[in-house]
């Protein structure tokens, strides 16, 4: 009654900011993710009869911040009358940072807990309970480049491009390791119900996806590099104009983003993109990796970088 599995984090170049559902977690639009290679959270489960509670431990020290939406997400997969479990995470890389590590933590649990409980399931049934936990999660169950719809009554996710098709790296700047003074999910329900942007959000999506996936089909760096940086900023844009104002970036955050342009304007093949927090990612060409390394790590502000390639789908550790 144990099991472990690994998921990568991934980040959004399309971006969800909103649900329709926010009961069942359901996002109010579609995205295009990269699944990220060298980035992890490792996920043990074991499942105890007769426990009274479930425990989890996050890099060896116990978590009461996350206990909650572990236990939820463990009813959800698992049923009523589930036995209790011990769950223990580990993660190489800042949680709570804007870097995606709810949507690894969760792809992982519930692979693990899957697997713990000996129940069937393909990985699209499974994509949607992790993505019911957190929206993201359900995009790391798949490899490379990825995409999620939205859909009329439960979301689709599927692999667009696999991950050695069109081998894009990724490099980040960490510009604060500290954890967000506000989650995504409270602060797209405030967008939703402030910002008066939202709407207009909400209704352009569906093109900047079209151009997304046409310019992956065709390996289009300089478009999928337009689209990914219009919608990032959009994204954010509506964060700002929400009451009160949600506002993730730091100085660091803006000379990470110079670098990047005048990167470009030197005619690096490179973009940004920026979820929801302070850090900075740069997807560039592989010929490109470090320049864009170099130029980050000399930023003002910038504490780390870490750089990746495009990783798997969450999957088992029979043997840990």
């Amino acid at each position: 009654m144990r099991a472990c599995a690994i998921a990568q984090p991934n980040i959004a170049l399309i971006k969800y900011w909103g649900k329709r559902d926010a009961a069942r977690n359901l996002p109010a639009a579609g995205s295009i993710s990269l699944t990220l290679e060298t980035l992890w959270t490792k996920m043990s489960v074991e499942l105890r009869e007769g426990a009274h509670a479930d425990t989890l431990t996050v890099n060896a020290s116990e978590n009461n911040t996350m206990q909650k939406r572990v236990s939820a997400c463990l009813d959800r997969l698992l049923g009523p009358g589930r036995p209790m479990a011990d769950v223990a995470s580990e993660s190489n890389f800042p949680i709570g940072a804007g870097l995606a590590s709810s949507a690894s933590a969760f792809a992982a649990l519930v692979m693990a807990a899957s697997r713990a409980a000996r129940l069937p399931g393909d990985v699209l049934s499974l994509a949607r309970l992790a993505g019911a936990s957190s929206g993201s999660a359900a995009r790391s169950f798949f490899e490379g480049i990825v995409e999620l719809d939205a859909g009329d009554d439960e979301i689709d996710v599927s692999c667009i491009s696999a991950a050695s098709a069109w081998p894009l790296r990724i490099v980040i700047a960490v510009t604060d390791s500290g954890s967000k003074a506000i989650g995504s999910g409270a602060a797209m329900v405030r967008s939703a119900a402030t910002s008066p942007l939202y709407d207009s959000w909400i209704a352009r999506q569906d093109q900047d996806l079209e151009t997304a996936r046409q310019a992956v089909a065709a390996r289009d760096f300089e478009k999928l590099a337009s689209v990914s940086e219009h919608n990032c900023l959009k994204m954010h844009s509506v964060m700002w104009t929400s009451r009160p104002p949600v506002v993730y970036w730091n100085e660091a955050t803006v000379n990470a983003m110079e670098a990047i342009r005048e990167l470009k304007q030197n005619g690096v093949p490179v973009f940004f993109t920026i979820d929801a927090g302070p850090q900075v990612k740069a997807v560039c060409l592989p010929e490109a990796q470090g320049t864009v390394e170099a130029a980050l790590a000399a930023t003002k502000g910038v504490r780390r970088v870490i750089a990746s390639g495009l990783g798997g789908g969450a999957r088992p550790l029979d043997n840990a």
